[in-house]
């Protein structure tokens, strides 16, 4: 296999662009032609420094938004799978420990290694994962938009763990990528209504599927109206509002990770709302199924989210700690 180029980040502050050999797949693994690669906030964290150094392995290749085309398979991986398009999971699993027999592969208790933190991601032209961890697309998939399925395996989580039933009245805090894919896959269950809470004015949330999208300012007028609220923001005081707008006895569900000290949700405002509380870190198999049937089938469409594409070489002007915020998804074309 030939050289190819990749992004990569030594340690906070310092990334380049270099020629890396992947290497031939081994035993149980594929080699990926990378088409599309998200650009994460927590890729930035990579470059910032911000990110818990227990979850980051420097010099590391980010990029766990990915996908791609299968080139090369290893030993005991079936051929039909080179010229395929797929998307995969990060997490790597032992698949013996109570969790990952549980199915919650991504709280292995092995311990935490996701490619694109801990190994090579796919912020490069190829990429080398399990085959077990592979998701088939049709042959003709927009493999553009099949980039976000990642982030909406992780959303599709935090829907399938807050149970909506149509009908019910759904809030999403948080007008983000994340946010607005939780939206779409909400959207599906056939809410009575839908509001997203954003600080800026999101009219893709209506293209989403909202019925009404408001300020955070503006969210706290509807104290206790929604049958399920999913957090989707990780930004300071949103875990809070979540719950806020959860009416007694409904179903939270917090995604965000918000990297500074958060004391507005304590145990007593838990306990005084009522509310049943579900957590998501990371996708499971389970929630990676219902993404990519959601993304064959229609109901999932990322397209409207995505803002910008750039090369590797030009992969600086997200990436840098000056750089604009964008206004959507950042795609790279390794």
């Amino acid at each position: 296999m030939t050289a190819g180029r990749a992004l990569i980040i030594d340690r906070p502050g310092t990334f380049r662009l270099d020629d890396i050999d992947p290497g031939p797949p081994g035993p149980g693994e594929v080699l990926v032609q990378v088409a599309y690669t998200g650009i994460c906030g927590s890729d930035r964290e990579i470059v910032s420094g911000g990110r818990d150094p227990a979850l980051v392995r420097y010099p590391v290749i980010p990029g766990h938004e990915w996908s791609g085309t299968v080139i090369e398979a290893g030993d005991g991986v079936e051929r039909s799978l080179i010229g395929r398009r797929v998307v995969g999971e990060n997490h790597h699993n032992c698949g013996w420990c109570d969790n990952c027999r549980r199915g919650e592969t991504v709280l292995c208790e092995g311990g935490y290694d996701e490619t694109g933190f801990t190994r090579p991601g796919a912020a490069a032209e190829t990429v080398l994962v399990p085959a077990r961890q592979l998701h088939l697309l049709s042959d003709d998939a927009d493999l553009r938009a099949a980039a976000l399925i990642e982030p909406a395996a992780c959303m599709a989580a935090a829907t399938l763990a807050a149970r909506i039933v149509p009908g019910e009245r759904v809030a999403i805090v948080g007008g983000g990528t994340l946010g607005l894919l939780a939206t779409q896959l909400a959207a599906a269950c056939g809410p009575a209504d839908l509001m997203v809470v954003d600080p800026r004015s999101r009219s893709v949330a209506t293209v989403c599927g909202a019925t009404e999208t408001v300020t955070p300012e503006a969210a706290r007028g509807s104290h206790g109206r929604f049958d399920v609220v999913i957090e989707a923001a990780g930004a300071h005081g949103t875990g809070r509002l979540a719950v806020e707008l959860t009416r007694r006895g409904g179903r939270t569900v917090l995604t965000g990770l918000h990297g500074g000290p958060d004391k507005d949700l304590h145990p007593a405002a838990l306990v005084a709302a009522a509310v049943t509380v579900h957590t998501v870190f990371g996708a499971p198999p389970r929630a990676w199924i219902h993404a990519v049937r959601a993304f064959t089938a229609g109901v999932l469409r990322p397209e409207p989210l995505i803002s910008d594409e750039l090369t590797l070489d030009r992969v600086g002007l997200t990436l840098r700690p000056d750089s604009p915020s964008p206004s959507g998804k950042v795609l790279l074309r390794p």
